[in-house]
């Protein structure tokens, strides 16, 4: 039975338009743009700040956010960043007595950021605050730390096969693959993440309907 499920951050609880809307202002170069190059490094499985290198060769990634945040134009959250399905599924999975966690892999700002919004979480911590990133070994041990439980009753659900479902099914979680933003959509019916992942899912509302079902049972 699932005692506690951990949930990714972006593509999972908050979508990235806001991310990369900033990112192509402040490279000055068109959303549509960025948005095509994200896709192409999507379906190649490379990682997401390729995009970035992309569209400017020789880019110092981690110089430009230093950049950008001395700017004032550094990373921010809001309500609207969420999915609708967000609150009502956490808040209604904490009702059946699940464990809920958020552990993704974003910065110790973006932590604050969820916090602030008062997620129905019992945990919200991000991948800095733990000196650890996924898909390293070292973040899904502490992921199950934190989980209150064994390894097989405790589910991670997130978008992105490499850095979710495989590492976390290596750990020993429960895994559920959701098919939302890129990287979810476009590996959803990969051989792989199908063989691996527990579940499939499209929307956080069915994690919940999958809760209620083992309890049903």
């Amino acid at each position: 039975m699932i005692e506690t499920i951990v949930f990714d951050v972006g593509e999972t609880l908050t979508n990235d338009n806001r991310y990369w809307g900033a990112w192509a202002q402040w490279l000055d170069i068109p959303r549509h743009t960025l948005s095509a190059l994200v896709g192409a490094v999507v379906t190649q499985g490379r990682d997401n700040s390729d995009a970035l290198r992309l569209a400017r060769p020789g880019l110092d990634v981690d110089a430009e956010w230093r950049a950008r945040e001395a700017a004032g134009r550094g990373e921010y959250l809001d309500e609207s960043d969420l999915y609708p399905d967000v609150r009502p599924t956490l808040g209604g999975l904490r009702e059946l007595g699940v464990r809920v966690v958020v552990a993704g892999n974003q910065t110790a700002r973006a932590g604050e950021l969820l916090r602030a919004l008062g997620l129905p979480a019992d945990l919200v911590v991000m991948s800095e605050e733990w000196g650890a990133a996924k898909p390293e070994p070292a973040f899904f041990a502490r992921v199950l730390g934190v989980s209150g439980t064994r390894a097989e009753h405790t589910l991670y659900v997130g978008d992105h096969p490499a850095n979710d479902v495989f590492p976390a099914h290596a750990a020993g979680l429960r895994t559920a693959h959701l098919r939302r933003g890129p990287w979810g959509h476009w590996w959803a019916d990969d051989p792989a993440v199908r063989a691996t992942a527990d579940w499939s899912v499209g929307s956080l509302g069915e994690v919940a309907e999958l809760v209620r079902g083992e309890r049903e049972a």
